[in-house]
């Protein structure tokens, strides 16, 4: 079992800057799982070129392009099964994963989410407009949040956090440039901790 390698997909919908930390992570050392399929629901997603650049084997899949929910999650099942796939790390994916697959990979899906959950989560919260929401309440911290995918946005086991301040003279740009920097050195980092096995989580 020690030297069967871990096998990791990533699902993004936008530019994959996370996907290329977790990258950097593996040939840093840091992360002893492999990332061997990148998959979107977005076609043009700049993602998918960061995988190719890296011969990381790539999919889009989109749910319409089915007769049905089911059938969707059988094949993505499907799919992720024959590539021998351990982990599912989520990068900006705006979608939920079909329950099919949430199931199948319980406590083995994470998440990173650009605010400190449970505030600021949730459908809808995603890029600028969590940073937004954050500047709005006014909060004087933010940061990034590595989480458990269950089969709601946002609602998972939370398994690290790091803490940014916000600035009074902020944007959501701003905050969001920090954050991002944050999420880039937890998320590898995290990953590899669920890996190893040194978070306690629940069975089921």
């Amino acid at each position: 079992m020690e030297n069967k390698p871990v096998h990791i997909a990533v699902f993004l919908s936008g530019g994959g800057s996370n996907l290329q930390a977790l990258i950097d992570g593996y040939k840093a050392g840091i992360l002893s799982g492999k990332i061997t399929f990148v998959v979107s629901n977005k076609r043009k997603a700049f993602g998918l070129k960061r995988a190719e650049k890296e011969q990381i084997e790539t999919a889009v899949f989109k749910v319409k392009d089915y007769e049905s929910d089911t059938a969707a999650g059988v094949d993505l099942l499907e799919k992720l099964e024959e590539r021998n796939i351990d982990y599912i790390a989520l990068a900006g994916y705006l979608q939920l994963l079909p329950e099919l697959v949430v199931k199948a990979y319980r406590n083995r899906i994470v998440n990173i989410h650009p605010a400190l959950l449970p505030k600021f989560g949730g459908k809808g919260m995603y890029g600028l407009h969590v940073h937004k929401a954050v500047l709005e309440a006014g909060e004087t911290e933010s940061g990034a949040t590595v989480h458990l995918v269950d089969e709601f946005y946002d609602n998972g086991k939370i398994l690290e956090q790091m803490n940014v301040n916000v600035m009074k003279d902020d944007t959501a740009e701003t905050l969001a440039a920090r954050v991002l920097e944050k999420e880039h050195k937890l998320y590898p980092r995290a990953l590899e901790k669920l890996i190893k096995g040194k978070y306690e989580l629940k069975n089921g």
